[in-house]
């Protein structure tokens, strides 16, 4: 049975983005927060609505 994964949540992928900017996580761990968050889902979403205003 597949697990339904939670929707996306654009503020804690950056708050990833920024404990690495501080300095708090090393990068290795916020690539695996920013994959497991969703971040490749949104930018194609991005992208599909960019894309199609064009």
């Amino acid at each position: 049975m597949p697990v339904e994964k939670p929707p996306i949540d654009p503020a804690k992928l950056l708050a990833s983005w920024m404990e690495w900017e501080r300095g708090e996580t090393p990068p290795g761990q916020v690539m695996a927060n920013l994959k497991t968050g969703g971040l490749k889902e949104l930018l194609e979403e991005l992208t599909s609505q960019l894309e199609a205003a064009e």
